[in-house]
């Protein structure tokens, strides 16, 4: 394999990977003996550098991760808050409605339910604080499993889950939707918090 392959296999996966990884599973997943790694990863910099990139790959000990150089904060600080107070989808509704009605549920549960990956919606609800981690099952692989939190009630206008409306049959999918923030019955609750859902 030519060398700029290799490059770009190291970038793929810091890349997909997303956290620290740890050079040994980074060399095992591209492959390469380990002590290729810090080689490919002073290239890929240099060829960050070169072009310019808004991208560096930072040395945690012995783990990599690929990052954003701190120049760009501004414009993804901007971002990331646009994308905290954007509308909930229907796909985002369908799992907070799982969740609200079987917590603390994990998202493999979810994903049953809806029939399709959920990772990024969880997670999207997550980072939006409508939904927490509440600790790991006692399973094989101990899961996270999730839970609402005290916004989400604020947000729907609920003073506990007591006050969910009941599920209609046995669709829990639909049941959110029926709540409507701005007719919530809180008189209250932020305004602000009503245009995040």
């Amino acid at each position: 394999m030519q060398l700029k392959n290799k490059i770009a296999e190291v970038e793929a996966v810091l890349f997909a990977y997303g956290e620290p990884i740890p050079a040994p599973r980074l060399a095992e997943a591209c492959g390469l003996e380990e002590e290729l790694i810090p080689k490919l990863i002073t290239l890929l910099n240099d060829r960050y550098e070169a072009g310019p990139s808004a991208l560096h790959v930072l040395q945690l000990e012995n783990c990599y991760q690929l990052c954003t150089r701190p120049a760009f904060a501004e414009p993804i600080k901007k971002a990331i808050e646009t994308k905290r107070t954007a509308p909930l989808s229907n796909a985002a509704m369908e799992a907070l409605t799982i969740v609200a009605y079987n917590q603390p549920v994990t998202k493999s549960f979810v994903e049953n339910v809806r029939g399709i990956d959920s990772s990024s919606v969880i997670n999207n609800l997550v980072e939006k604080d409508l939904l927490e981690e509440a600790g790991r099952l006692d399973v094989p692989g101990k899961p996270i499993a999730y839970r609402t939190t005290s916004r989400f009630l604020r947000c729907f206008g609920l003073r506990s889950l007591e006050d969910l409306p009941p599920l209609p049959g046995k669709d829990p999918q639909a049941s959110l939707m029926d709540l409507d923030p701005e007719n919530a019955p809180d008189p209250d609750m932020p305004e602000e918090l009503l245009t995040e859902v």
